[in-house]
């Protein structure tokens, strides 16, 4: 309009221009549409304003889809990172537990001569898994007495209160002439206790 900032600003005030105030902008109501004119520098630096801003907008869509692709990328590797831990993670528990299954069969071959090992196979989600079981057999009422470090003269009356219930208790029996327990079956708190 050829005028300054200033001037329209007082002619606000004097109510010689009537404005409307949306979302703190001012906006002056004009009873004649007035029309600029643009001169043909204005327009050739505005076509230039307007090609800047496209070749702009063209380069930043560039990297935003070479940023998606390496997103995807990384995402991928990441995936596969995890699968092969995973893979690593399992292959080291199958280990330990095969070390396990080993160390148990050892102390149970040369400490626990009473004990049996039976194998068995347990089905879990992805594969097969050997399981040791362990199944403990009757033992000799001496053999019982020797793993629990009593003194003899203890043994002795133990030995007797457990001979009194052959035939009378299921815990306790006679096998070739020989009394046996079965521990794994039966609890011997009573008769051991004095």
């Amino acid at each position: 309009f050829k005028i300054s900032k200033e001037a329209i600003h007082n002619r606000i005030r004097r109510g010689s221009l009537d404005c409307v105030i949306e979302h703190g902008v001012k906006y002056i109501i004009l009873d004649e549409a007035v029309q600029t004119k643009t001169s043909p520098t204005q327009a050739l630096a505005n076509d230039k304003l307007y090609a800047y801003i496209e070749d702009e907008n063209k380069t930043l869509k560039d990297k935003i889809k070479d940023l998606e692709k390496r997103n995807t990328s990384l995402r991928d590797q990441k995936e596969q990172m995890l699968i092969q831990e995973k893979k690593n993670i399992e292959q080291v528990y199958k280990d330990r537990d095969a070390q396990l299954q080993q160390v148990l069969h050892t102390i149970s071959a040369k400490f626990l001569p009473h004990i049996q090992e039976k194998n068995t196979v347990e089905k879990s989600k992805d594969d097969f898994v050997d399981v040791v079981e362990l199944v403990v057999k009757p033992i000799r009422l001496k053999e019982f007495l020797k793993l629990k470090s009593y003194k003899s003269a203890k043994r002795q009356r133990i030995k007797n209160r457990f001979k009194r219930l052959i035939g009378r208790d299921e815990r306790v029996f006679r096998r070739k002439g020989k009394v046996y327990v079965d521990p794994s079956r039966f609890d011997y708190k009573d008769l051991i206790s004095e």
